[in-house]
């Protein structure tokens, strides 16, 4: 009964605190309303316009109108976006990755053991997909092999796009890439605008080094660069090519990638065109970035480099968790009275103040965020990454379940997760019109970026997408240990 009693006193207290404005300025709108038409009649008779004085008061309401809607931020639709397939022969399920592990390892049966264990507690599912060349025993990362990966899977992720959108080649203004590990010359934006034949006159910019989150820093760059440039559209591309970064070598911490990354790649379409927004998806509302550089330890947690044999792979830091949670709270610091209601804010307000002055001890509190958002889309790192952040920002098992099947499904796709797990949103009919989504991504240097969409309109289930053929499986139980 208590329980009942604070949850209906916690319900008025929000609808108080966030509708104050309203409840204050309504009663006081009728009240003048009433005076007014209690006024005598003989008092409007007497009022007269002067004609100067109408047209400069109209005058200065245009100038008005036109400073402020000239000034006002352009709008960023999401108009559409696809992610990448692989087939069903690039699948690696545990018995065949453990299998070549055996093989390449055939010398050191302590790093198989240990990525078996990695494996059995990853999360990952059976249908996970590597590239070809990894299906070689032993691998064979050659330049071209990578190059074939990166064309297979933006490709078919930008045809995918048009096809959806009916978007042409001509129709691009900015094009945007970005993959961390692999910067070939010429670059991966210059390949595209050679394969559509692009226009000679299309800003592309291709970034790379910047892990798991520089598909949010895509995002912004494309916000900002179509804030100056109007009636303009923007393609992105999110990817990692797994190909050339897969590690033969022994140490434990550089292990670890070859476990947890798979295949994966996403295209999504940006337009700040007024005519896209009946047609859009979600209108882009904030992007937070937080860079937690300056630090050595964060700057180095995701460290690409030499192994003691010379072999190049990328070492995980065992504090990886701690700055993780680090650069989260600094961005929900940031975010948090962008996106919080009044009621959230108010008691974050009231703790720190009663911290700082009555006692320190006082347990902080954590704002609710789902009074802000409906959807949570986080990034697929890793089962402890979900785990952190579902303990930390207190979400139920619905709200991160589109992560932690986007994980069983396909494995840690790197910056393009995020869009996996949107499209399991989509896909379960779960996304009206209206409906608030926050995607959270991590990336090596270290990184946290948020960024905030809105629903344009209630999106009915599709038959495309990466999801068409096994969405009525989904969700599954995932055992905290799968036995090999």
């Amino acid at each position: 009964m208590p329980d009942i009693v604070l949850k209906f006193v916690k319900l008025g207290y929000q609808y108080l605190v966030n509708h104050v404005l309203a409840l204050l300025l309504i009663p006081t709108a009728l009240g003048v309303a009433v005076e007014i038409l209690r006024s005598s009649p003989a008092r409007w008779n007497s009022f007269q316009i002067d004609p100067l004085h109408l047209i400069f008061c109209s005058f200065l309401a245009v100038f008005i109108a036109t400073v402020y809607f000239m000034s006002k931020p352009r709008s960023i639709y999401l108009v559409d976006y696809a992610c990448y397939k692989p087939p069903v022969t690039y699948r690696v399920p545990f018995s065949t990755f453990m299998e070549h592990s055996r093989l390449i390892l055939k010398d050191n049966p302590k790093s198989v053991d240990f990525q078996m264990r990695i494996l059995e507690r990853s999360g990952l599912g059976e249908e996970t997909c590597l590239p070809p060349a990894i299906h070689y025993i032993p691998p064979t990362p050659t330049m071209d092999a990578a190059r074939g990966e990166a064309e297979t899977v933006i490709f078919s992720s930008i045809d995918s796009l048009m096809k959806k959108t009916g978007l042409k080649p001509k129709d691009i203004d900015i094009l945007i890439v970005n993959c961390s590990l692999f910067s070939p010359t010429p670059s991966l934006s210059a390949m595209i605008i050679n394969k559509y034949k692009l226009r000679s006159n299309i800003k592309s910019y291709n970034l790379s080094g910047m892990g798991c989150s520089a598909g949010l820093i895509s995002i912004d760059l494309a916000r900002d660069l179509l804030q100056i440039h109007p009636n303009s559209n923007a393609l992105v591309i999110s990817t990692e090519i797994i190909t050339p970064n897969y590690y033969k070598g022994s140490e434990r911490a550089m292990l670890l990638p070859n476990c947890l990354f798979r295949m994966g790649g996403a295209a999504i379409l940006l337009s700040n065109k007024r005519r896209d927004r009946s047609r859009a998806k979600y209108k882009l509302v904030h992007v937070v970035r937080t860079h937690k550089g300056a630090d050595d330890k964060a700057y180095k947690c995701v460290y690409e480099q030499e192994d003691p044999q010379g072999k190049v792979g990328i070492n995980l830091s065992k504090d990886l968790m701690v700055i993780a949670g680090e650069a989260l709270k600094s961005n929900i610091t940031t975010i948090g009275p962008l996106v919080l209601p009044a009621s959230e804010q108010l008691l974050f307000l009231f703790t720190l103040i009663g911290r700082k002055i009555f006692n320190p001890k006082w347990k902080p509190y954590i704002p609710d965020f789902k009074q802000a958002f409906e959807h949570f889309c986080i990034h697929a790192g890793g089962r402890a990454v979900i785990d952190e952040l579902q303990k930390n920002l207190q979400l139920s098992a619905e709200h991160v379940e589109a992560s932690r099947m986007t994980l069983h499904r396909f494995g840690n796709t790197s910056s393009s997760s995020l869009w996996y797990e949107l499209g399991y949103i989509e896909a379960k009919g779960r996304m009206r019109k209206g409906d608030r989504v926050w995607q959270i991504a991590f990336g090596s240097g270290f990184k946290c970026n948020s960024a905030v969409w809105k629903c344009n309109r209630t999106i009915k289930t599709t038959s495309d997408g990466p999801w068409q053929d096994c969405i009525h499986r989904y969700p599954v139980h995932i055992p905290e240990i799968v036995k090999i």
